[in-house]
């Protein structure tokens, strides 16, 4: 590990200012993906900057159909907190199998988020969510904010606070979980709502997508059988030594129909 310099942010305004700053600082929340990088010299900020603490960054609440969370709730949190199941609990559901019991009490929403893995659960969420991802300074829709692999529309000083999930009619994640990171191979969230279906996926890509094809096929019948002969091309999907593309395609298809099975009790 480099040497770098700790900073406990008093405020977000402070913590925003010292990004500005020092273009090589970074902000820490949960630091579970930023510090092992720093472990293996992958990474090398000359400033931690703690935003762990901030009240501005927690709590979590309902507006109107809207459910916001706080970018500092740890994945623990959101997997048990009444709201979140009363209101979302496929989101809360997904929450529980991030990691390891470790990993879920200290990583945080917005740090996911923010460093967008390819094979990160929450961006399922998000995107399939139509979520907005509040900063210190804008509002961006997630169809917007997941550009690529590890690159977001976030600026390098640009701090997310929360997201503002739109809570669909009903809604299922089902992940095929790497047996031992838990990452998702492949992970798809399945998002009902009054006027459109949303199938987000992810682990498959270099980044989170939506199945448009699937979308349309349950927008006209949700039904595990509107999508059982569905193939996504596997053209530009993850290949690596875990597994090819075409087995990603094949898990992508697989985990929609299970997440679909879910939502209308019906078996797979």
């Amino acid at each position: 590990m480099y040497p770098f310099t700790y900073q406990r942010a008093a405020g977000l305004a402070q913590a925003v200012a010292s990004l500005k700053a020092d273009p090589q600082a970074k902000v820490l929340a949960g630091g579970m993906t930023l510090l092992p990088s720093m472990k293996h010299r992958l990474a090398a900020p000359s400033c931690l900057i703690d935003i762990a603490r901030l009240p501005e960054l927690h709590g979590i609440r309902l507006d109107g159909q809207s459910l916001i969370v706080g970018a500092a709730n740890r994945h623990g949190e959101i997997a048990t907190d009444a709201t979140v199941l009363a209101s979302l609990p496929a989101l809360a559901a997904l929450a529980g199998q991030i990691g390891d019991p470790q990993v879920r009490a200290r990583g945080t929403l917005g740090g996911a988020i923010a460093n967008n893995d390819p094979a990160a659960d929450y961006p399922a969420a998000v995107l399939g969510c139509r979520a907005e991802i509040a900063t210190d300074r804008r509002s961006i829709a997630a169809d917007d904010y997941f550009q690529g692999m590890f690159t977001t529309a976030l600026q390098a000083d640009e701090i997310i606070t929360a997201i503002r999930f739109e809570r669909p009619r009903r809604a299922a994640y089902a992940k095929f979980a790497h047996a031992a990171s838990g990452y998702a191979m492949t992970g798809v969230f399945v998002a009902q709502f009054d006027d459109s279906v949303r199938v987000a996926v992810t682990g498959a890509g270099p980044c989170v997508f939506r199945w448009e094809a699937a979308e349309a096929a349950l927008a006209r019948d949700f039904s595990t059988a509107a999508i059982q002969a569905l193939t996504l091309p596997a053209d530009g999907l993850n290949a690596d030594q875990h597994a090819p593309a075409e087995y990603r395609a094949h898990l992508a298809q697989l985990m929609t129909v299970r997440a679909v099975a879910h939502i209308t009790g019906h078996a797979a």
